[in-house]
C-alpha cells in the first residue's frame, strides 16, 4: 500500500513537471501585482532615456543645457563634428572599463544572457549606467536606437526588485520580461509587437517548459549544417 502511495504521488508530480508552465498557484497572483509596478517603473525609465539621448544630443551638437528634441543635422559644428562621435566614445570606454562592462552591446543579447547565464539577476548598478550610457552613445552621434537599451533597463528594475523579494530564477525571469516587455513597449508604442517579444525572452531558457509556454509560434534555428 505504501508503494502504491509512493508511486501516485511520483506519478502527480511527474504531471505536473509535464505541464510546465500550464500550472499555477496562488504566487502567480503575487507575481502579477508586482508586475504593476514594475511595469510603471519601466514605462517612467524609457520616457527618462529619450529625455537624456535629446539633453545629450543638445549638449554635444548644440552646447547648451535642454532637453528639447532635436536633431544632429541641424549643427552647425562644421569639420568638427566627427569629433563629436569620438568624445562620445571615449566616455562610454572609460564607464566601461570603470564602471561595468554589461553596458557594452545591443541590449536584447545581454537581457537574454541573464536569463540563460546569470538566472535572471542583473547588477544593480546596471540599472543607471546602462541608460547613461546609450543615451552619451546615441546623443553623440552614435548610430543605435532606444529599443534595446530599455529592454535591458526595464529588465534590469524587475531583476532587481524580485532579488529584493528573494524571488526563486523562475520568478526573476518573469519580472525581469515584464520589465523589459513594459519599456520596449512605451518606447516604441507597440504593446502587441512586446508581447511576442516577451513569449520570445521568456521561451530562451532553452528548458521543455520554456518551449510550451506559450502557444505562440516561436521561430526556432535550425540545426547546425542545415541549409
Amino acid at each position: 500500500m505504501f508503494n502504491l502511495g509512493a508511486r501516485a504521488a511520483q506519478d502527480d508530480e511527474s504531471a505536473l513537471h509535464a505541464l510546465g508552465d500550464f500550472t499555477a498557484n496562488a504566487r502567480v497572483l503575487l507575481l502579477s501585482l508586482v508586475a504593476i509596478p514594475i511595469g510603471i517603473i519601466s514605462a517612467y525609465v524609457a520616457v527618462a532615456l529619450l529625455a537624456l539621448i535629446a539633453f545629450f544630443t543638445n549638449v554635444f551638437f548644440f552646447h547648451r543645457f535642454s532637453f528639447a528634441p532635436a536633431s544632429p543635422a541641424m549643427h552647425t559644428l562644421g569639420p568638427w563634428v566627427i569629433v563629436v562621435p569620438i568624445v562620445g566614445g571615449l566616455i562610454i570606454g572609460l564607464m566601461a572599463r570603470y564602471g561595468s562592462e554589461r553596458i557594452r552591446g545591443h541590449g536584447i543579447p545581454e537581457a537574454i544572457e541573464s536569463i540563460l547565464i546569470n538566472g535572471s539577476r542583473v547588477e544593480p548598478k546596471l540599472a543607471v549606467l546602462k541608460p547613461l550610457s546609450s543615451a552619451i552613445s546615441i546623443g553623440s552621434g552614435g548610430p543605435f536606437g532606444a529599443e534595446g537599451p530599455i529592454i535591458m533597463t526595464g529588465g534590469a528594475f524587475g531583476s532587481l526588485i524580485a532579488q529584493f523579494l528573494h524571488l526563486s530564477s523562475a520568478e526573476r525571469k518573469t519580472l525581469l520580461v515584464a520589465g523589459a516587455t513594459a519599456g520596449m513597449s512605451a518606447t516604441s508604442a507597440a504593446p502587441l509587437a512586446s508581447v511576442l517579444l516577451a513569449v520570445e525572452l521568456g521561451s530562451s531558457s532553452g528548458s521543455r517548459a520554456a518551449s510550451c509556454r506559450s502557444r505562440w509560434p516561436v521561430p526556432r534555428p535550425p540545426p547546425r549544417g542545415a541549409t
